[in-house]
C-alpha cells in the first residue's frame, strides 16, 4: 500500500540539505521496500526565505538554489509573510523535519517549532538535542496524546542507532551507566596538539575545514559534550537532567607538557563522557582524562564517537561511528521517518 508522506523541512543548513540529497538518493529504496512516496511540501530557513508547495518542491532545484546562494521563495506556489511558526501553521504535512541549531542552554527555539508540529497533527523528528534534553517529556506526552511519535535519533552520535537500538532490539534491559567520547571535535583537535600543534591553531584548522563553529567554545569548553549526556541521561536512564547538572570540564587546560607525559606513560587524552549510577548516586561528567591503550577510548581518533553501556543483562556494549558528516546524522533522520511511516495507515 503505497503512502503519500507531506514533509516540512525546518531550516536548510547543512544537515537539511543532506537530508535532501538523501531523500532523491534514496527515492525508489523508499517506494520500493517500504511503500513510502515522500514529497516535502514546505521548506524554512534562516536566510534563503520560505517555499510551499502542495504539490512538492522540487529538491535537487531547491538544492541548487541554496548553493548559489538564492531565495528558495521561487520554488513557492503560495505567498507566505510570517515567523517560522506562521510557517508551520499554514503548511500542510504529515511529518514535520527539524534541524536547527541547538541552544544548550535552553532548547528553544526548536522545542517551540516541535510543538507547532504536534498541535497541527505532524509527527515529529529532531537532530537537535535541545528538545531532547529540555522537553523531552513534556513533548512525548504531547505527541502521545495526538496519536503522534517524537523521534529524534541524530541527536546523539548523527545516524548511530542508540535510541532506536535502546527502544527496540534492548528491549526489557536496564542501561546502569555509559561512557564514550561522543564530542568528534574535542578528539580531532586532541591529536592535533598530539602532533605538536598548539591548541588555538588547531582550532583555526578545525574551523577552516567546517569541524569547529566560529565560536568553538561549545566543543572546546565541552557543553556540547555535556548536552548529549544529558540527552542519553534523560532517555535511555529516565534521569532528566540539563547541561548545568552535568560535573563539565573542557581541553583548554590540557598543555603540551600534559600531552608528552601521557605520551611517555602510553596513554592519551581524551575528552571522556559518563554518566550512571554509584552507590546511589547519579554520576554525570565531562572531562580529559589519560586513557591507556586498553581502553576502547584509546584507539578512537579523528572526528570518530564512540559509546560503551554498561546493562544489568550484558557486561558491556560499544558502538562506534567513524568519521560522521551531515550525510550520516541525515540517516538517522532518514530512520525516524521510516520508523514512523510503519504505523501510518
Amino acid at each position: 500500500m503505497l503512502k503519500d508522506i507531506r514533509l516540512v523541512l525546518i531550516g536548510f543548513g547543512n544537515v537539511g540539505q543532506a537530508f535532501a540529497s538523501l531523500l532523491l538518493q534514496k527515492e525508489e529504496t523508499l517506494l520500493n521496500e517500504f511503500g513510502i512516496q515522500a514529497r516535502v511540501t514546505g521548506i524554512v530557513t534562516k536566510r534563503h526565505g520560505a517555499s510551499l508547495n502542495s504539490d512538492g518542491i522540487d529538491l535537487a532545484k531547491a538544492l541548487a538554489l541554496i548553493e548559489g546562494n538564492h531565495s528558495l521563495v521561487e520554488l513557492s506556489t503560495h505567498a507566505f509573510n510570517g515567523n517560522t511558526l506562521d510557517f508551520i501553521k499554514a503548511c500542510e504535512a504529515d511529518v514535520l523535519v527539524e534541524t536547527t541549531p541547538v541552544n544548550p542552554q535552553a532548547g528553544t527555539p526548536a522545542i517551540d517549532h516541535l510543538r507547532a508540529g504536534f498541535e497541527k497533527g505532524m509527527h515529529g523528528i529532531t537532530a537537535n538535542k535541545g528538545p531532547v534534553v529540555y522537553a523531552y517529556k513534556k513533548l512525548t506526552e504531547l505527541a502521545q496524546a495526538k496519536g503522534l511519535k517524537f523521534r529524534f535519533e541524530s541527536a546523539v552520535m548523527d545516524g548511530a542507532p542508540i535510541f532506536s537500538l535502546y527502544r527496540k532490539t534492548l528491549a526489557g534491559a536496564e542501561i546502569e551507566g555509559f561512557e564514550g567520547i561522543l564530542n568528534s571535535c574535542t578528539n580531532l583537535l586532541i591529536e592535533a596538539m598530539e602532533a605538536g600543534t598548539p591548541l588555538d591553531e588547531a582550532i583555526k584548522h578545525a574551523q577552516e575545514i567546517g569541524i569547529a563553529e566560529s565560536d568553538p567554545s561549545n566543543d572546546v569548553d565541552g557543553w556540547d559534550a555535556a548536552i548529549k549526556v544529558a540527552a542519553l541521561s534523560t532517555v535511555l536512564m529516565n534521569h532528566p537532567i540539563t547541561p548545568l547538572d552535568v560535573d563539565r570540564t573542557g581541553i583548554r587546560g590540557i598543555t603540551a607538557q600534559d600531552i608528552a607525559e601521557a605520551k611517555a606513560e602510553g596513554k592519551r587524552w581524551k575528552l571522556v563522557c559518563r554518566g550512571g549510577w554509584n552507590d546511589g548516586q547519579f554520576i554525570a561528567e565531562v572531562k580529559p582524562e589519560k586513557v591507556a591503550a586498553g581502553s576502547p577510548l584509546y584507539s578512537v581518533s579523528g572526528t570518530s564517537s564512540f559509546v560503551s553501556f554498561a546493562l544489568d543483562v550484558l557486561p558491556g556494549l560499544g558502538i562506534l561511528e567513524s568519521d560522521p558528516s551531515p550525510k550520516t546524522t541525515a540517516f538517522g533522520l532518514l530512520a525516524d521517518l521510516i520508523d514512523i511511516c510503519q504505523d501510518i495507515k
